[in-house]
Parts: structure tokens; sequence; C-alpha cells
């Protein structure tokens, strides 16, 4: 509901983008684009795809027609070594990018292509993959990670606003974490808190931070913005790197 909406998460979206020069292109990397095996989406008009059900009209009447990037999915396929990357010339974008982009750059003019996670990949898969990436932010390339760092929801609450107690703590450990750039104790995200089963119960919606989190330079700080728990068992935080943190509502 977030793309539909005005409200904070929205808002420090917007100011995330004008805090940063525009993008050449955004590759994402989605909590709802899974399979076995690492691949692009290579469609230069990918479609809007509508990946969830018993929501209002008005999120499916959504579309965001952004312009897909042939010539980057390319150079990525040559940048990755670790995995081999295929080609999806049908796969369109999925709410985990749109509803974010969306708040970014509305007018769907910076083209976007979709990076699957491989179910096959541990963390450290994943965070490996992410520092191979690193290149493509020197090309002018905005690497967005999209996922929840406390997503259950089978433990949802819809009609509270606040998040349960062991949500909270589980992202407060995380946040303390990622300031102090103790990114091998994110990748094993297990240890961080006797809450980790709960706040992760599946991977995918955290494995996207480890993207953004492997692109981290040494000279570089972590910002963080949207730092709430909401309706039990979700939380927004957000993480920019390279963005100054009083950008952001």
């Amino acid at each position: 509901m977030n793309a539909v909406e005005d409200n904070l998460f929205r808002r420090a979206w917007e100011a995330a983008a004008r805090a940063m020069p525009t993008p050449t292109a955004v590759l994402c990397i989605s909590a709802h684009w899974e399979m076995s095996g690492v691949a692009v989406s290579g469609s230069d008009r990918p479609e809007t795809i509508h990946d969830f059900y018993g929501f209002p009209d008005d999120l499916f009447a959504v579309e965001y027609p952004a312009p897909g990037d042939p010539a980057l999915c390319a150079t990525l396929a040559a940048l990755v070594k670790s995995a081999p990357v295929a080609l999806d010339p049908d796969r369109g974008l999925d709410h985990g990018a749109w509803s974010v982009l969306r708040a970014m750059y509305p007018d769907a003019n910076v083209p976007v292509v979709q990076l699957s996670l491989d179910t096959r990949g541990s963390p450290a898969f994943h965070y490996a993959l992410g520092r191979e990436l690193a290149p493509l932010r020197e090309r002018g390339v905005l690497i967005l990670g999209s996922g929840n760092v406390v997503h259950n929801l089978a433990m949802i609450d819809v009609r509270r606003r606040a998040g349960d107690d062991w949500a909270a703590r589980f992202d407060a450990a995380l946040r303390k974490r990622i300031l102090a750039r103790d990114h091998a104790a994110l990748v094993a995200y297990e240890t961080l808190d006797a809450a980790a089963a709960l706040a992760v119960p599946t991977p995918e919606h955290y494995l996207p931070l480890l993207y953004v989190l492997a692109l981290q330079g040494d000279d570089e700080h972590a910002a963080i913005f949207n730092a709430e728990t909401l309706m039990g068992s979700i939380s927004m935080t957000s993480v920019a790197i390279g963005v100054n943190e009083g950008s952001f509502p």
C-alpha cells in the first residue's frame, strides 16, 4: 500500500531519490523473484506484475512503465563470475520493485532491471554476488534491495500499528551491526538475536539487504531511515549507502 498511500515511508524514499544523482539505471533485487539460479529481466519494456491478492482495486490499477536495459543485463552477466546468469526476456517488474520506485522515480523514466534470488545460495553466496556488482555503481547504476528486515506474515496483526517486542529487538540488533560495519554478523543473521527465527522465518525478504551491504566502500557510511516495526511482525527499516543521513525526514 506504500505505492498508493502518502506516508512517512514513501516520503523517505522520495527523499532518498532527491539526495542522489539520477541513476543511469536501477538494478533491483526483490524478495519476490525467487528461482533456482541467477537470472536478469531482459525485456526492453517490462510489464508491471501485480503479484498479490486481497488489496484494493487502486493498487491493481498501478502501472509502472519504466523501460528495461538489455545492455545492462549483458554487462551484469559479464561481471558475475560466481554463477552463470540467464536472461529472462519475459520477466516484468514485481511489486518489490515498483512499489518503491514509484515513490523514487514517479515518471518511470529510469530504466529498471531485476536480478533474481537464487534459492540454492547461502547468505554468504548472495553477499559475495553483491560484491561482484560493485562496478555497476561506477556506471551510475543504483542497486536497490527490496524486502523487509523482519517479515513474518504468519504472525502479522493488521489491526496493530506497532511491532512486537521481539521484532523491535531483532531490528535494533541488526541496525547496531550495520552501523558497526559488522557484515559477517549480518550474513550470519541467525545468530544476531534469539528472535532471529521469528524475524526471518524464510530468507527471501532478508537477502536483498546483503546485496546492499556488500556494496559499501571502506570510506562509506550507512544511513538508516524508516526504522520502524509495525503490525506486530514487519519492519520497514531502510538502509542507504553513500547518502547523507540528514537527507531523510
